[in-house]
């Protein structure tokens, strides 16, 4: 049996220091949360669709942006769940403000019946590394890392 394969991508820009864009995701769930809880933007990948091009499919159902450029492949992560996440970085900016996510059906409350609209993504925000490190689920936090030493390399 596969595990469940997840793909993202992590925008990020210099200002002059490092910050990316993370997503909180929406619905009554997670609506007061915030440490460990925000995401990088991603989403399952399809069958037979190639892990970038999910990414990039995710980032853009997630934000209501479209991403290109070089993407550099920041690898795989194996989240506590069992899921397989594979993200990329890209170098860019976007407005924050603007996000705008798809929505998914939510039966709330639980067991009532009512099924409400409910955004994947209630906002987006860019975060200093340090910030984005409490913020981001545990899972996802090598990327950062994995970032960091990429483009201290570059220097």
């Amino acid at each position: 049996m596969s595990r469940p394969r997840s793909a993202g991508i992590l925008l990020y820009r210099r200002t002059p220091g490092l910050e990316v864009l993370l997503v909180h995701p929406g619905g009554p769930f997670w609506a007061h949360r915030d440490l460990g809880a925000w995401s990088i933007p991603k989403g399952l990948c399809e069958p037979g669709e190639e892990p970038l091009q999910a990414g990039r499919r995710e980032f853009e159902e997630e934000t209501g942006f479209s991403v290109a450029g070089d993407f550099l492949d920041l690898g795989e992560v194996r989240q506590p769940s069992g899921k397989i996440v594979h993200v990329w970085a890209l170098a860019g900016d976007l407005d924050a403000t603007r996000i705008h996510s798809n929505t998914f059906p939510l039966e709330w409350p639980r067991g009532s019946g009512r099924v409400v609209q409910t955004p994947e993504v209630d906002r987006g925000q860019w975060f200093d590394l340090e910030t984005a490190r409490s913020r981001l689920h545990p899972g996802q936090v090598p990327f950062l890392e994995r970032l960091r030493r990429h483009l201290e390399g570059d220097r």
